[in-house]
């Protein structure tokens, strides 16, 4: 049986996600759930779900639906995703999990209390490029790794309602944007052990621009960077003492990866994919629970946790080091 989506949240990244659906044979969505009858309506017509709530506690009570896919704005993932798993649902919950590591563990508490199955929709994980990238790692093929770099970088006109812009909705580059550098940094050199952060506020006070470097017992380092003030090539790379891997912009999308040795020729590995890649992270979940998992060990809990203080710190240091005005 294909897992029953419920969908929580009617806004662009559940449309995104509904739609990449379709192209997935492991599930399908059944529910949707909004704050208005209307705009449950509207997305239930425009993608066929037969079952509309005009609420989050009718949907997260739908005996339908088995997983809730969170897509809400950030400051409600908390308590979006304690809602259905008191209910007894799985949930998938859009990155970042949270808004800081506190909630994050206590959603994750919940889950584990539960017995059931949570996950950060940190859909860059299970592309397929990013599969040929874990798989060099895991063969050692660029030796002892020296250095990881990513950027993103959108631009977004300004506007103080927009959620970007919005304290209230999450807003800032680190949250929304920089979460995919920072991710990537984890899955190739797990937490760092020292941060340095530089931030420079938008005119809201959220962070309009935020680079990161961050330190490793190994000796290795991580330079990322995010913001919202210009569209950066959003390229990553991982650099070894052996051979480095080059990734195209947009590397958390499907792209082709190169592998370049010190010595040899270049393997490059081109992108063949349908849709935007979020179909990927719905077919781990299918995979996980028909495997009787709560977790994924492609993008763990505990990680999820480990990267949320790693931002949590990033904040604190950058305004820590902020420059005082006179």
């Amino acid at each position: 049986m294909p897992v029953r989506w419920g969908i929580l949240g009617t806004g662009g990244i559940a449309s995104a996600f509904v739609t990449d659906l379709r192209l997935a044979g492991s599930g399908v969505a059944v529910a949707v759930g909004s704050r208005s009858e209307g705009s449950a309506d509207r997305f239930a017509d425009e993608f066929g779900i037969a079952n509309r709530h005009a609420s989050y506690d009718s949907l997260v009570a739908d005996p339908d639906v088995d997983v809730i896919y969170v897509a809400t704005p950030h400051p409600m993932h908390h308590d979006n995703a304690l809602l259905a798993l008191r209910a007894g649902k799985h949930v998938l919950v859009e990155k970042p999990f949270a808004m800081n590591a506190t909630e994050a563990r206590e959603i994750v508490r919940a889950a584990r209390e539960s017995g059931l199955f949570a996950m950060e929709a940190m859909w860059t994980r299970f592309l397929p490029h990013v599969a040929v990238i874990r798989d060099w790692l895991a063969r050692g093929a660029l030796g002892d790794i020296v250095t990881v770099t990513a950027d993103h970088g959108q631009w977004f006109a300004e506007d103080a309602g927009f959620r970007l812009f919005a304290p209230e909705l999450g807003g800032g580059a680190l949250l929304d944007l920089g979460i995919y550098p920072v991710s990537f940094a984890s899955m190739v050199l797990g937490p760092p052990s020292r941060i340095v952060s530089m931030s420079d506020p938008a005119f809201t006070g959220v962070d309009a621009q935020t680079s990161m470097l961050f330190g490793y017992d190994s000796g290795a380092q991580a330079v990322l960077t995010c913001t919202l003030r210009a569209k950066s090539p959003t390229r990553a790379a991982i650099v070894g003492s052996d051979a480095r891997i080059e990734i195209d912009g947009d590397f958390y999308a499907p792209v082709t990866v190169t592998l370049v040795p010190r010595n040899g020729d270049s393997l490059r590995v081109e992108s063949v994919h349908e849709g935007r890649g979020l179909r990927h992270q719905a077919d781990e979940v299918a995979r996980r629970l028909a495997a009787g998992d709560v977790e994924s060990p492609l993008m763990p809990l505990d990680e999820t946790i480990s990267i949320m203080e790693t931002m949590d710190t990033v904040l604190a240091r950058a305004r820590q080091g902020a420059p005082t005005t006179t």
